[in-house]
């Protein structure tokens, strides 16, 4: 892949502000391989189809194929009367137990995925300097590699200070995908910014998204038994297919009613 680096001079940044509350919410495959990365794509459409029925917004900020058509990572943004606090209670490490379409054997597997559900910076809780960031521009690409835009309509915002990378190809133009990565770029340096200890913020982003390993779990779908359990709360619930299909009302108001934070 040809990247084209430049550092750039002077930008016109937006610190975007909206009537409506904003949330980004990152998922990305953890343990159990093609397995895990179809199940991440199964937590997007399952909340992809709960942010619908709210009547909220959504925008893909980036995303990372599998080849087998699953998702090794997502990043979109949810826009929405009370949004935070319906999906706040999601962070944290999902796993699934199920009879893979790639199981020839009929054997169940357990993989994971990790949510992280960041809150979006509104006008002047954050910003950025011009001079603190590079940018790079490269070709968008599809599932193993396929070249999807002879353009140069990527891109990659490195925010030297810190060090974060985030990306954004979903787009269409340039400038498009050059909001989308900061959006993204806003919303994790607020995460950062909103603690008053770098190291105690860094312990709490681990806690959302963990290593992704199947002993870190707050919620396990069990598709063999047909049953969503919390583990926060202890309580599960049935009709996976209903839930997958994204009718989480019920989950998210016990959440809410029996977890403080």
């Amino acid at each position: 892949m040809q990247y084209c680096k430049l550092k750039i001079k002077a930008v016109s940044f937006f610190i975007f502000h909206f009537t409506m509350e904003s949330i980004i919410i990152e998922i990305r495959a953890g343990t159990g391989g093609e397995e895990a990365a179809l199940f991440a794509e199964d937590l997007y459409r399952m909340y992809s189809k709960y942010a619908d029925r709210q009547g909220f917004k959504q925008n893909v900020l980036d995303i990372n194929p599998s080849e087998l058509g699953g998702i090794k990572e997502i990043i979109f943004e949810v826009k929405g009367e009370n949004v935070f606090s319906l999906f706040k209670n999601e962070a944290g490490v999902h796993r699934v137990q199920r009879v893979p379409k790639t199981e020839k054997g009929n054997r169940i597997h357990t993989s994971t995925a990790s949510v992280a559900i960041l809150p979006k910076p509104t006008e002047a809780q954050i910003s950025i300097k011009p001079s603190d960031i590079k940018m790079d521009f490269y070709k968008s690409s599809g599932p193993g590699g396929q070249n999807v835009n002879k353009r140069q309509t990527a891109v990659r915002i490195t925010h030297l200070p810190t060090g974060l990378v985030v990306t954004s190809q979903t787009e269409r133009s340039l400038e498009d995908n050059k909001r989308a990565a900061l959006s993204i770029l806003q919303a994790r340096l607020f995460e950062r910014e909103n603690s008053a200890q770098q190291n105690k913020l860094l312990q709490e982003r681990r806690a959302q998204i963990g290593s992704a390993e199947r002993a870190e779990k707050i919620r396990t779908y069990n598709f063999p038994q047909d049953r969503l359990t919390d583990h926060r709360v202890e309580k599960s619930w049935h009709n996976l297919d209903k839930i997958m299909d994204g009718h989480l009302e019920k989950i998210i108001e016990h959440l809410n009613t029996h977890l403080k934070n």
